[in-house]
């Protein structure tokens, strides 16, 4: 295995030919693959959609903004096999924070690792909200969207069209084109799976022609061990209240099978101030117990077995402002 700064992880340089294409025979003439930067504003249903496109859950997702915070592969491989109506692909789907206005350093990191996925990527999809018009993070994303705009075809999609009252018109795309001109749109549903396979079948179409650079079987680039701290601060967004959930942040401690049917997980739910470790913790441990009651059935079906889970509470004063905590926490650029 060679590690080349221009393959993605995992890519074996032994599939390579003489010329440096990849050797795979198994493949069609017209197979695509490529790139694709989801992007948009907080809370527009990113995650939502990721999930929903690749039939199985690798991204977090709650109501409250940012919730996403790192850059997250969700790959999708397509096959006459498994998808007749798909022309047969690989499409690695980048999953970004939401652009905003940040506050402080950890809203920075977010938004800088939301701009790095646009300029590389093949495809982008700007998810917006087509219940309610344009807002100002929504201009600050097509502001960022001109700025490459020799780059990539951008695709517009509205999501939550469930949430409107009567069936979408063409005008609903209009606010949204007079801020960036995409060269293409459609209306959608992440969460009841509406024109799932149009967007699919648009996406694959701007895509280039390559080769799998990802096993079929593989849908993230995640370790199960990342993913599962997702999940229990997945589970802290949802028990939390008011501005605790944006100052936690979730560090797997110990992940060990203790037997084939037992997977024993330590983490540390850490906080910026010592009046919020009572907030996480509850009257009498209720609300760390209900994180961990969240946390524990969806990482039980990733690592396929049961999990003993123990949560602790730790403060690190004022973590989201401080270069050297996002480092620790993996949240800085290097």
């Amino acid at each position: 295995m060679t590690n080349h700064p221009d393959w993605p992880a995992g890519f074996d340089d032994d599939a390579l030919d003489d010329e440096g294409e990849m050797l795979d025979e198994t493949l069609p003439a017209d197979h695509r693959s490529g790139y694709v930067a989801v992007v948009g504003r907080p809370n527009v249903g990113k995650s939502t959609l990721l999930n929903r496109l690749l039939g199985q859950k690798i991204a977090i997702v709650s109501p409250k903004p940012q919730t996403t915070r790192n850059q997250l592969l969700g790959i999708l491989t397509t096959s006459p096999e498994t998808e007749p109506d798909l022309p047969p692909a690989q499409v690695i789907f980048i999953d970004t924070p939401g652009i905003h206005q940040p506050q402080h350093k950890l809203g920075q990191f977010l938004v800088e690792a939301a701009l790095a996925a646009i300029p590389d990527a093949d495809v982008i999809v700007w998810l917006v909200d087509a219940s309610e018009p344009p807002t100002e993070e929504d201009e600050l994303v097509a502001q960022a969207l001109c700025q490459n705009r020799e780059s990539s075809p951008v695709l517009l999609a509205l999501n939550k069209v469930d949430l409107l009252p009567t069936a979408p018109g063409a005008d609903l795309a209009q606010p949204f084109l007079d801020l960036y001109p995409a060269a293409d749109w459609l209306t959608l549903s992440a969460i009841r799976g509406d024109n799932q396979a149009e967007l699919l079948r648009r996406i694959i179409e701007h895509l280039p022609f390559g080769p799998r650079y990802f096993p079929e079987e593989q849908v993230t680039d995640q370790q199960t061990r990342f993913i599962a701290a997702e999940f229990i601060r997945e589970a802290a967004l949802k028990v939390l209240r008011q501005e605790v959930p944006h100052a936690l942040a979730v560090q797997v401690r110990e992940f060990k099978p203790r037997s084939e049917t037992m997977t024993y997980i330590s983490a540390d739910l850490i906080i910026e101030r010592d009046s919020q470790k009572g907030i996480v913790i509850g009257e009498k441990g209720k609300s760390l117990k209900k994180i961990g009651q969240l946390a524990r059935p969806p990482i039980e079906e990733l690592v396929g077995s049961q999990v003993y889970l123990e949560l602790w509470v730790k403060v690190r004063p004022k973590w989201r402002q401080k270069e050297d905590e996002l480092r620790w926490l993996g949240y800085a650029q290097e």
